[in-house]
């Protein structure tokens, strides 16, 4: 860790997000899942599911072998970490409009690292100086083959 800094895509507005379709934007930095960090989503969300949170009695009773993190832990870092993948400027404004497909595939054992892929799939030209951003995130589990998720994501842009 710490070897491969990720190194952010920075590109201008929309048409340059366009010259970027089918394109793998490149990976983030490796962040570790902490139990306080999941402990705190726990208490965001009301999801205190022993799983997540009672680690003895995950670690002795989960066929885990210790505690998970949630998957919607997994998803919501994507906002965390695609800063460090791509950087939209010329724009005015960005939001999370959706997802189109989500996929846990592998749980995230507690203190293990993650790390997001993603390749931006399609660019859809709107109404009033907006773009549709369609992209796959891939959260990896660093030494684990399989992915914690895949995730179709969708931003809009606003120039």
């Amino acid at each position: 860790m710490g070897h491969d800094r990720a190194m952010a895509t920075q590109v201008n507005g929309i048409a340059g997000l366009t010259e970027l379709i089918g394109t793998h934007l490149g990976y983030s930095d490796w962040l570790e899942v902490t139990q306080d960090r999941v402990n705190t989503f726990a208490d965001a969300t009301g999801d205190h599911q022993w799983i997540h949170v009672d680690v003895e009695r995950a670690t002795a009773e989960s066929p885990f072998g210790g505690p998970i993190a949630h998957g919607y832990l997994t998803l919501s870092l994507g906002p965390v970490l695609m800063p460090q993948i791509l950087i939209v400027s010329g724009v005015s404004l960005g939001i999370n409009y959706g997802l189109d497909r989500v996929r846990f595939i592998n749980p995230v054992p507690v203190g293990s690292n993650l790390r997001l892929g993603a390749v931006l799939d399609d660019v859809r030209p709107l109404d009033g100086g907006w773009a549709q951003i369609h992209m796959t995130f891939t959260f990896e589990i660093e030494g684990i083959d399989k992915p914690a998720c895949i995730a179709e994501v969708i931003y809009r842009y606003a120039e």
